[in-house]
């Protein structure tokens, strides 16, 4: 498998699955440096979730989890102060193998390799029946937040996309906590990984439940 040398954007809570679309605000230093380097280049860059105690090093190398996302900036807005407003299409998940020494770069270089989907296997036989309840969930949980649209289940499971695709896809859009989202990013197993959504979205509704009953108690109590 060939190795990608990438620079990687080293964040807080911030997951980034394949075949999504993430904006970034670009405004240290060295990640202005780093989103040039990329525009000059192929515009390929990872994203990794800086893990837990990251705020005692943060201006220097803090560590990150191994797998992040990866995608090429497809748009890039360079402001007059040198800060950027770019948009990264999400291509692949990558297991981080190794970090370059800086040789005078202020930002993060890695080597990487593909981290790459498999399943969900053939006896797996109510695999697309988990997949429609991920969907139903997903579409019930957008109604109870009032975000339902006719068309947002559709851009985000449109015919064609992978199984895996759609499962990123949802996660991307509604799981708020980000360990969960990186746990979910770190499942190549796509069966696993459905059924890792399912639950997690079932536990989201759960709480949507739980804020609107206790809404109609207060309701209730003020009249």
């Amino acid at each position: 498998m060939r190795e990608l040398r990438l620079p990687i954007f080293p964040l807080p809570e911030v997951v980034f699955f394949p075949q999504t679309i993430l904006p970034l605000h670009v405004f240290e230093p060295r990640y202005r440096q780093m989103v040039k380097a990329c525009l000059a280049g192929d515009g390929w860059l990872g994203v990794a979730m800086l893990r837990p105690g990251w705020e005692k090093d943060y201006q220097g190398r803090p560590p990150v989890h191994a797998i992040a996302g990866a995608g090429e900036v497809i748009q890039a807005e360079t402001l007059a102060d040198g800060r950027y407003n770019i948009l990264l299409d999400g291509r692949a998940r990558i297991r981080i193998l190794e970090e370059e020494p800086p040789e005078g770069r202020l930002y993060r270089v890695v080597r990487a390799e593909r981290f790459e989907d498999h399943g969900p296997s053939s006896d797996d036989r109510n695999f697309q029946e988990r997949l429609q309840e991920l969907r139903m969930a997903h579409a019930r949980l957008l109604m109870a937040l009032g975000q339902s649209h006719p068309d947002v289940v559709g851009r985000l499971t449109v015919a064609g996309a992978s199984p895996g695709a759609v499962i990123d896809r949802i996660v991307s859009a509604v799981v708020p906590d980000a360990e969960v989202r990186q746990r979910l990013l770190e499942t190549a197993d796509v069966s696993e990984r459905l059924d890792l959504a399912v639950s997690a979205l079932g536990e989201l509704l759960t709480m949507v439940a739980g804020r609107e009953g206790e809404d109609e108690e207060e309701e209730s109590d003020d009249a």
